[in-house]
């Protein structure tokens, strides 16, 4: 079980790279992963997220790339021709509107001009970069599924223990449930006999009013799914990725626990019911912390 909340760094430092990868998630309902990096790995972006899209499957993954090339590569000087005889048409005009001022525009002077050249940018992503940056980032998934791991194993603790308090209420409520319609009887016995006072009362009337009431207020199948909701539950949390297969079974307990507290009339089991519900609740906000 995993956590869609967590933190990984990778590095690779070696002949002159410094790389660094830095992954932070958050919930989310689909994966969704952000990329900020140096401009030289946006072509490289696409094999960045199927690489994450194999360690995650859900939630916002900030992904964070810094590096620092020290490697020792050739350079190249390109001049800027247009803007060198821009500079040098600037400097005629310059000489036209005050010939008394001496001319000292030399090819070496056009060459120290600002922009005049231009170094060629020797920072690409070449093979050696790309094995770094697949290097660091698989460290840093690692890494963030380490974190996830632990934190989705606390997660499912909690869970499980809000389980057993939910197996308790269920079993208190079947307990209870057996007992409403022989008290249904005795009360609509008493009533009648109260209101009659001391006529012969039908007594098929009566069981066939308590039947109806009976089916009425009868939960036993909610009871039925409701346990064995539980058992699928503590199944699926021995699964790795079941954050889906956990949020539509919660929506079930919840549909079961709507139902068992429309039906009751009685206290007892309403009061059962209404703690069920708060536990089903407290489950299915963890749930939505799950991958």
């Amino acid at each position: 079980m995993l956590s869609m909340t967590g933190y990984g760094k990778g590095e690779y430092i070696e002949g002159g790279l410094e790389l660094t990868c830095e992954i932070k998630t958050v919930n989310n309902r689909y994966l969704d992963v952000s990329i900020k990096a140096p401009r030289i790995f946006a072509a490289y972006e696409d094999v960045i997220r199927a690489t994450v899209r194999k360690k995650l499957t859900r939630g916002h993954a900030d992904l964070f790339i810094s590096v620092k090339d020290k490697r020792e590569r050739p350079t190249s000087l390109t001049p800027d021709l247009a803007l060198a005889g821009s500079y040098v048409a600037a400097a005629k005009a310059l000489k036209a509107a005050f010939p008394e001022l001496p001319d000292d525009v030399t090819l070496s002077s056009v060459l120290r001009y600002p922009e005049v050249l231009k170094q060629e940018d020797s920072f690409a992503l070449d093979e050696e970069l790309k094995n770094a940056l697949d290097v660091a980032l698989e460290k840093a998934l690692d890494k963030l599924n380490e974190m996830r791991l632990i934190e989705g194993e606390k997660l499912k603790q909690d869970m499980l223990s809000r389980v057993e308090t939910i197996e308790g209420l269920v079993a208190e409520i079947s307990a209870r449930a057996p007992m409403i319609a022989k008290e249904y009887r005795e009360k609509l016995t008493a009533r009648v006999k109260e209101y009659l006072d001391g006529v012969q009362t039908d007594e098929g009337r009566l069981l066939t009013e308590v039947a109806v009431y009976t089916d009425k207020t009868n939960i036993d199948e909610e009871l039925t799914r409701l346990r064995s909701h539980i058992e699928q539950f503590r199944s699926i949390s021995e699964e790795g990725v079941v954050g889906r297969k956990l949020d539509f079974l919660v929506q079930e307990f919840n549909r079961e626990a709507n139902t068992t507290c429309s039906k009751s009339n009685d206290v007892t089991i309403t009061r059962a019911g209404l703690a069920l519900k708060n536990e089903i609740e407290k489950i299915r906000e963890q749930v939505q912390n799950l991958e």
